[in-house]
């Protein structure tokens, strides 16, 4: 008899990755996420001593596949710091129920968008903006907040099917808003 699989911490946070992508993070259960590996849900309760541990594992996940989603590099036809906005908002047309996960779940570790400014793994975004504004992280940090709400606001409504994605309109309002956050930036000084 060959010997059992060894299901890993790892196997079941992919499992639960795929289980909020595919159904939402309200399906992430010991039950889903062992019947993706086809095990008991044993290995589930070893590593994690409550499905919201689970849960939370998978959020970290969520973010970090998020946060390389925004870094992804354009086809050219837009500046690179819009590409970011952009990123964003295909993220919540493409991977909607990891959106929803990540900004309407409650899970996430920051309590505030100015928590999340200072986050670590919102570093590489911020300093790729940097170096495409020339301007100090404090004035960067600035920009961003008004590119994320404004960003936010359109991903959201398009992730919740209220509002048809048109990447041409969205790039004109998203340049709008760059441009205006960036000019009020150096208005005040780096």
């Amino acid at each position: 008899m060959p010997p059992r699989a060894r299901i890993t911490r790892e196997m079941l946070i992919d499992a639960g990755f795929e289980t909020a992508r595919c159904e939402g993070a309200e399906s992430i259960n010991a039950r889903a996420v062992a019947g993706r590996l086809g095990c008991s849900t044993q290995p589930v309760m070893y590593h994690f001593a409550t499905v919201d541990d689970l849960k939370r594992a998978v959020y970290a996940k969520v973010d970090r596949f998020h946060s390389e989603y925004l870094m992804r590099e354009g086809d050219g036809q837009f500046d690179p710091l819009l590409n970011i906005g952009l990123n964003y908002i295909s993220f919540a047309i493409e991977e909607p129920n990891l959106f929803c996960f990540l900004f309407q779940s409650g899970y996430a570790t920051e309590g505030s968008v100015l928590e999340m400014i200072d986050s670590e793994e919102l570093a590489p975004v911020l300093g790729a903006m940097q170096a495409g504004m020339g301007l100090s992280m404090g004035k960067t940090k600035e920009v961003f907040l008004t590119l994320a709400l404004f960003t936010h606001g359109y991903a959201s409504i398009i992730a919740n099917n209220a509002l048809e994605f048109d990447e041409s309109v969205v790039a004109q309002h998203l340049e709008r808003v760059y441009t205006g956050a960036v000019m009020a930036a150096r208005k005040g000084g780096k």
